[in-house]
């Protein structure tokens, strides 16, 4: 049977070609205040906001306009029945698990009397070719970070004997001003096997919790010593803060009370110059090898981060003048940091496995965004912009481009990217997408502290995210969250049509996704998620594990009740492992 297509929705445009972003270069100003905004863990406590119902349909669903309700089709049911009376509802068909394979599964979808059009009549938008380029560095950037997340897992996380101990942290002791010590650094990120290179660095600037060590062949051109020392007040009193307050403090294993930047040429080499339009560069990274100690080789045992220098002329790889490292770096900190932070809590102090991989990059794109919502609280419109229209503060815009563009391609495929059982070796965007939106949501919805607890929570994602969250269901969560990826400000109602735990409250998705409208070259749609309608006959589809769909179905005004047929191909209950479940939502009329 031939699929359904996703309904072109008014005003949608079709996509060509590939969506790069301007870099719009803002002041990154050094700041002096570290209390952040409310975006770090938002506070409501989610209720019950759907209710459960068996998927076997025995008992009619009365939901009132704007009202939810969740049918858990793991459980051997094929049918949820809702009333009809020519009400207009919004089905969302998820597999709520983080577990198994993401290989898509087949399924069917239909209704008895559904009122949608001919499949012949919907024009479906070209959202499977999507792909962003959301920042310089991107490509490479994300490969390196990828790889040295697997790696740490896969050190670290077999079922039996591989996790650290717990580790003693040191008597803190800062190194003197000046003073030199050699590192081992990895570079050359794309070669097949590691390769280190040893580099002398002396200790430029010391804060109340940044070390800046510079690599003593480091070409100052474009970044004085002045300017370093700017740079480094910008790290030591506004970045770190940010990470800090929403995620927890790393650990101290070398014992010197701060976490070291080490500013190298060798960072800068590992980007061949040849490859820099077409793969971008690698800015900075975080590589949890360094807490194996003295037994390795490799290891500098610390809590470091690494990062490119300024290099205009491109002696040691691509060219880099002093205002990319002020452009970029900054929101790679704050990434890296996250990993930083989650690997040393989890594994170092902890002794237990990493953060599952999905939830640890999500959390580091919610740390990115965190450096964007720094610069919006202090520059509300129209301030601080190249154009008064822009969402955004030219500020803002180094850090909230990547999970603006991410959360764009997620959006524009949910059914084909799974947020929860990616592989680490699909370096696309759209699931790290995926993985920003459910962070965020998460952190709008849950009690003050929820990054801090799911740093220092064992298990897998959705366990630590239940345990985290108080106890709450994770399918429960996971389906008010693929909810509100569509009912968060329905066009031309309200905002608060929709109740709290079907929508986001710090951020905005449709705004943010509109806005990108005017900041791409690429011709966007101003809504990307593709809905499909639901017809009486049973139309088949595949969706991944950890993946969403959406649909839209009319109920004839003569009918008291619909039925919804949710099952494999061949009729049988959808294999319970995917935790297959309905997200049903009454529209509003004219939605």
């Amino acid at each position: 049977m031939s699929p359904a297509r996703p309904r072109q929705l008014v005003g949608q445009r079709s996509y060509r070609g590939r969506a790069w972003f301007t870099r719009t270069r803002g002041a990154w100003c050094v700041a002096g205040s570290a209390a952040l905004l409310a975006a770090c863990s938002g506070g409501i406590d989610v209720p019950n906001a759907s209710a459960a119902r068996n998927c076997a349909g025995a008992t009619a669903t009365s939901l009132g306009v704007a009202q939810s309700a969740l049918a858990d089709c793991s459980n051997g049911g094929t049918r949820a029945v809702v009333g009809a009376g020519g009400a207009n509802y919004l089905i969302v068909a998820q597999f709520a698990t983080d577990e198994g394979s993401a290989s898509p599964v087949s399924y069917a979808l239909s209704a008895d009397t559904g009122t949608g059009p001919a499949l012949a009549d919907l024009v479906p938008p070209p959202v499977a070719q999507f792909v962003a380029a959301p920042a310089p560095g991107a490509g490479l950037q994300s490969a390196l970070d990828l790889k040295l997340r697997a790696r740490e897992r896969a050190a670290r996380g077999s079922a039996v004997g591989s996790a650290m101990p717990a580790r003693a942290m040191a008597a803190s002791t800062v190194p003197t001003a000046g003073s030199v010590r050699t590192f081992r650094v990895l570079t050359d990120y794309a070669a097949a096997g590691d390769v280190w290179t040893t580099v002398t660095a002396s200790l430029e600037f010391i804060g109340a919790n940044v070390l800046i060590y510079s690599d003593t062949r480091t070409p100052y051109a474009g970044f004085t010593a002045d300017a370093l020392a700017q740079f480094g007040r910008y790290f030591d009193e506004t970045l770190f803060p940010i990470d800090t307050a929403a995620f927890g403090p790393p650990s101290d294993v070398d014992g010197n009370g701060h976490v070291i930047m080490l500013m190298s040429p060798a960072v800068n080499a590992g980007t061949p110059s040849a490859t820099c339009l077409s793969q971008g560069f690698v800015a900075g990274f975080f590589n949890g090898q360094d807490f194996n100690g003295a037994g390795d080789p490799n290891s500098n045992d610390g809590e470091i981060f690494y990062s490119l220098v300024a290099d205009p002329q491109g002696t040691y790889g691509c060219p880099h003048p002093a205002s990319d490292v002020s452009d970029v770096v900054p929101a790679v900190f704050l990434h890296e940091m996250q990993h930083l932070i989650s690997y040393s809590q989890h594994v170092v102090v902890g002794g237990g496995k990493p953060a599952a991989s999905w939830m640890d990059e999500g959390m580091s794109l919610v740390a990115e965004e965190l450096g964007s919502a720094y610069y919006e609280a202090k520059c509300p419109p129209p301030a601080c912009r190249t154009d008064p229209a822009q969402l955004l503060p030219d500020s803002s815009m180094g850090f909230a481009r990547t999970f603006m563009f991410d959360s764009y391609a997620f959006a524009s495929r949910p059914d084909s990217v799974s947020v929860t059982l990616h592989a680490d070796r699909d370096l696309g965007t759209a699931w790290r997408g995926g993985a920003w939106a459910l962070m965020r949501w998460l952190g709008d919805h849950m009690p003050p502290g929820f990054y801090r607890r799911l740093e220092t929570t064992q298990g897998s994602g959705a366990a630590a995210i239940e345990s985290a969250s108080g106890g709450q269901d994770f399918a429960r969560l996971f389906g008010n969250f693929g909810l509100a990826l569509y009912t968060d400000s329905l066009p031309g109602m309200p905002r608060n049509t929709v109740p709290v735990a079907d929508r986001f409250s710090t951020r905005n998705t449709r705004q943010l996704w509109t806005n990108l409208l005017g900041t791409s070259a690429a011709e966007l749609l101003p809504f990307p998620i593709p809905v499909h309608d639901v017809t009486g006959a049973a139309t088949v589809m595949q969706l991944r594990p950890g993946g969403t769909a959406f649909w839209r179905l009319g109920t004839p005004s003569a009918a008291a009740t619909e039925t919804i047929h949710f099952s494999a191909p061949d009729g049988r209950a959808l294999d319970p492992r995917v935790h297959a479940q309905l997200v049903i939502f009454r529209l509003p009329p004219g939605q």
